[in-house]
């Protein structure tokens, strides 16, 4: 990904957020393109090329009704296979998350003289700090102008050494966000996780909804067996250390509101439509 790419994005989620601010009035071409400061005929072009459908299409994806017909759907988070959870049409390839998790007092006695990885990286939805601890991906965190990607880091994993590495990450990046049509797994994306028992048991549950496909926050708590847990399960989603690989931007409330998101409302809306074209097309 190019420094392209993010001021792309950055152009879209302009005329995303007013899409879905107004999506009840249709906001016409002309007005998403005076949103993203481009010509009619260029935004067309470059949302396309984004998106992968019209700027009309994709104002469908965002609808409520459609969030509501997702939601009918279910999505087969009792019985799907951990292991299908990330498997994408619309990312050229297979992508499969294996999860590691520890508690933080398991971490706290191993973690002395580890070394943490790091690197900023270009993704269709804007930068984001990408953090490696043993060839296990420990942190995936969308940057919003301001951020301070070193901060980020030593918040979330205090005890390591913070270590500068982009070259090193390349290749856990490429399979991430691929940047060319045949782009294949060769092995698992190993994730490193800290977190409590039930933070875990929500994040594993996040795997298995299917790109393209919506859950929300009671189906979650329904899947991990605490029914009554829902606003716990909003909690942990909220605290999910991992975005985009761990799926939490597919977590809507059961009114087909899409709801909050860690890294940005319009970046939750952008993944949700981005996933759907694909899957779609």
């Amino acid at each position: 990904m190019t420094t392209a790419s993010t001021y792309t994005y950055q152009q879209i989620a302009r005329a995303i957020e007013h899409l879905t601010a107004n999506f009840r009035e249709q906001p016409s071409l002309s007005e998403l393109a005076e949103k993203a400061n481009l010509s009619e005929f260029h935004f067309q072009r470059l949302f396309t090329e984004w998106a992968g459908v019209s700027p009309k299409k994709f104002s469908q994806y965002l609808t409520l009704e459609h969030a509501k017909n997702q939601l009918r759907k279910g999505a087969p988070l009792s019985d799907a296979a951990h292991e299908a959870g990330l498997s994408g049409t619309g990312r050229l390839h297979d992508l499969f998350v294996t999860i590691e998790g520890v508690t933080p007092g398991q971490f706290k006695q191993a973690g002395s003289g580890l070394v943490l990885a790091y690197g900023v990286f270009d993704s269709p939805f804007g930068k984001y700090v990408l953090g490696e601890i043993n060839g296990k991906i420990a942190l995936l965190h969308f940057l919003n102008d301001g951020d301070e990607p070193e901060s980020i880091l030593a918040n979330a994993w205090p005890e390591v050494t913070l270590r500068q590495d982009a070259e090193a990450l390349h290749e856990l990046v490429n399979q991430i966000f691929p940047t060319t049509a045949n782009a294949t797994m060769s092995h698992p994306l190993p994730v490193l996780l800290r977190g409590s028992a039930f933070q875990l048991k929500v994040w594993e549950a996040l795997l298995k909804i299917p790109e393209g496909r919506l859950a929300s926050y009671d189906q979650i708590a329904e899947a991990i067996g605490q029914p009554t847990a829902s606003r716990a399960v909003g909690t942990a989603i909220g605290s999910n250390p991992i975005g985009y690989l761990i799926p939490c931007h597919r977590v809507i409330k059961k009114t087909g509101l899409f709801g909050g998101y860690r890294w940005g409302v319009e970046r939750k809306q952008a993944m949700l439509g981005w996933e759907a074209a694909r899957v779609d097309g």
